[in-house]
């Protein structure tokens, strides 16, 4: 029998909270907000009004404005980026509540590939030649994702 008294609830909540705002405050946030400054600079140079131009038939097979592919852009970089991409958007009446639900699964399906390309393949010595067959399966799958997704809405 363990003589080690069981930690109270309210400690493992709190322990859990401080672990939850770390991550919030050093790793999200900071995604989040460069997000926001990225979409409001893309909007004042007239970036963001190109990007809608230039990638409008393609994100029109989805049925999603041109400017949605600034989204999936930041996924391939940041999975919180992308989230701040897609609420800036969603705030300036870009992105409606449907072409979120088309546009979440291939955020996660995309995932942060150029932040994971140094942090995992590299050191578990992937060859360099596998990495572009993943990074394309990547985003097969994001762009079946949201297909499907359109066809489901």
């Amino acid at each position: 029998m363990s003589t080690t008294p069981r930690p109270m609830v309210t400690d493992i909540f709190i322990e859990g909270a401080r672990k939850g705002w770390t991550v919030a405050t050093t790793s999200t946030l900071p995604n989040v907000v460069m997000a926001f400054i990225l979409i409001k600079a893309l909007e004042i140079t007239g970036t963001l009004s190109l990007i809608g131009k230039v990638f409008a038939p393609v994100m029109g097979v989805f049925g999603l404005p041109g400017e949605a592919a600034a989204v999936l852009i930041g996924a391939w970089m940041s999975m919180g980026g992308a989230i701040g991409v897609l609420i800036g958007l969603f705030e300036r009446g870009i992105l409606a509540g449907e072409h979120i639900a088309i546009l979440v699964p291939a955020i996660y399906l995309m995932g942060s590939q150029v932040q994971y390309l140094g942090r995992i393949l590299g050191v578990i010595g992937t060859r360099a030649a596998r990495i572009p067959l993943m990074i394309g399966i990547s985003l097969l799958n994001a762009f079946l994702a949201m297909w499907l997704m359109r066809i489901i809405l």
